[in-house]
C-alpha cells in the first residue's frame, strides 16, 4: 500500500511539469508582442516623418499604444518567470547579475499582487487613451472602462488585504506553535 501511495505522490509532484509547455507558449506570445511593438513603432516613425503630418494627440495615442505593449510584455515576463519559479521548478539564478530583484522573494501572494498592479497599469493606459480620444468615444464605453478600472483597483486592494491577513496569521502561528 505504501508503495502505491509513494507512486501516486510522485506522479502528483511530477505533474507540475505539465505546466512547462504553457510557459513556453507564453514565451512565443512574448515574441508576438515584440513583433507588434516593432510594427507599431515603424508606423509611428513613418507617420511622424512621412508625407502626412500627424498631430501631437495622435503621437501621444500611438506612444501610449507602445507603452501598453511594453506593459503587457512585462506582465508576461512576470507570469512566465514567477509562475515557473513558483509552480514548476527553481531557476537557480542566485548571484546572477541579471536576476530580477523581485524574483528572490517571489511566492504566489507576491506574484498575485504584482500581476494585479500590472493589470491596473495596463488598464490605466487604456483609460488614458480613452480620455485623450474622448471626443471619438461613446459615453457608454467611457463609463464602462471607468467601472472596469475601479473593479480592478478594488480587486487589487482586496488581494492586498487578504495577503496581509494571511501574513499576520502566519506570523502568529510561528510565534505560538501548536
Amino acid at each position: 500500500m505504501k508503495s502505491t501511495t509513494n507512486r501516486l505522490e510522485m506522479l502528483i509532484f511530477w505533474s507540475r511539469w505539465i505546466q512547462a509547455p504553457l510557459y513556453l507558449g507564453l514565451i512565443i506570445a512574448q515574441l508576438v508582442y515584440v513583433y507588434l511593438f516593432l510594427t507599431e513603432l515603424a508606423h509611428l516613425v513613418e507617420k511622424a516623418f512621412g508625407i502626412e503630418q500627424i498631430n501631437e494627440t495622435q503621437v501621444m495615442l500611438m506612444v501610449l499604444g507602445l507603452i501598453d505593449v511594453v506593459m503587457i510584455a512585462n506582465l508576461l515576463i512576470m507570469v512566465i518567470i514567477g509562475g515557473y519559479e513558483t509552480f514548476v521548478s527553481r531557476l537557480r539564478l542566485e548571484g546572477h547579475p541579471d536576476q530580477p530583484e523581485w524574483l528572490s522573494h517571489v511566492n504566489a501572494g507576491v506574484l498575485k499582487i504584482k500581476l494585479s498592479t500590472a493589470i491596473i497599469g495596463i488598464s490605466s493606459i487604456h483609460l488614458l487613451k480613452t480620455f485623450i480620444n474622448a471626443s471619438n468615444t461613446s459615453e457608454h464605453t467611457i463609463k464602462w472602462q471607468v467601472i472596469i478600472h475601479i473593479v480592478f483597483l478594488l480587486s487589487a486592494l482586496a488581494m492586498v488585504m487578504v495577503d496581509r491577513i494571511m501574513n499576520q496569521t502566519l506570523m502568529v502561528s510561528k510565534q505560538f506553535p501548536h
